[in-house]
C-alpha cells in the first residue's frame, strides 16, 4: 500500500475516524452505527477498504462494540501485544494499513473461542 501521510488521514476521516484509527483510541460503547446491524454482508477497513469481517460471523457480545468469532480472511488483521491502561490485551489492526480496529479476547462463541470486539467508525458494512 503506498505510504499515506497523516495530513492525508485526517482530510479523508472524520474527526472520530481518525481518532480510532489513527490514534488508537476508543469509541463509546454502545454509541457505532454497526452495532445492531444483522444484514448479510462484509466488514471492511473503513481506512483502505481490506475484508476484515463477514456477517455470519458477527454475534451480540452485549459489549457495546460490533462482535466476531473469526476473522473473514486469514492474514488480513495483525495481532499486536498492548500494555495500555495498566492491562495486557491482544490490539487488532488491519495489516495493509494498520489502522487500529480493537481488541480480540478469548472469550467468544465456539468455534473459535475469540471475541474480535471491534470499534464501528473503523469499518465500513457492504450489505450483499
Amino acid at each position: 500500500m503506498k505510504e499515506t501521510t497523516d495530513a492525508q488521514w485526517r482530510e479523508q476521516l472524520t474527526d472520530e475516524e481518525y481518532r480510532v484509527t489513527r490514534q488508537k483510541e476508543t469509541e463509546r460503547p454502545f454509541t457505532g452505527d454497526l452495532l445492531n446491524v444483522t444484514a448479510d454482508g462484509t466488514y471492511t477497513c473503513k481506512c483502505c477498504g481490506t475484508h476484515l469481517f463477514n456477517s455470519n460471523e458477527k454475534f451480540d457480545a452485549g459489549c457495546g462494540w460490533p462482535s466476531f468469532y473469526e476473522e473473514a480472511v486469514e492474514g488480513n488483521i495483525n495481532y499486536v501485544e498492548d500494555f495500555s491502561h495498566g492491562m495486557h490485551r491482544v490490539e487488532i489492526v488491519c495489516s495493509n494499513c494498520d489502522a487500529h480496529l480493537g481488541h480480540v479476547f478469548p472469550d467468544g462463541p465456539e468455534p473459535t473461542g475469540k471475541r474480535y470486539c471491534v470499534n464501528s467508525v473503523s469499518l465500513n458494512f457492504k450489505q450483499e
